[in-house]
């Protein structure tokens, strides 16, 4: 089964930037598709495949902050390919 995950990482403190970028660093060497913008992440393939990513990722991000919180979408298909229609 395909997902497709959206993440808001917003570490709550001063060297917040510094921790989203290795952040999304980790996400795009574990080979899945990742794709940003300004206001979050996209994570998209095979749902254990993802979320074991994540759930290291996520834990690890976590270990390295004082204070912190992620937002999830999680989606029941692979829309990497969208493509808005107007």
């Amino acid at each position: 089964m395909n997902i497709s995950i959206e993440l808001t990482f917003s570490p709550l403190q001063n060297d917040f930037e510094d921790h989203i970028i290795a952040f999304i660093k980790k996400l795009r060497s574990s080979g899945l598709t990742v794709m940003e913008n300004p206001l979050s992440t996209q994570v998209y393939g095979n749902y254990d495949t993802v979320m074991g990513v994540l759930n290291a990722e996520i834990k690890t991000a976590f270990e390295l902050m004082d204070k912190g919180l992620l937002f999830m979408k999680i989606v029941k298909t692979d829309r990497s390919d969208y493509e808005p229609h107007f």
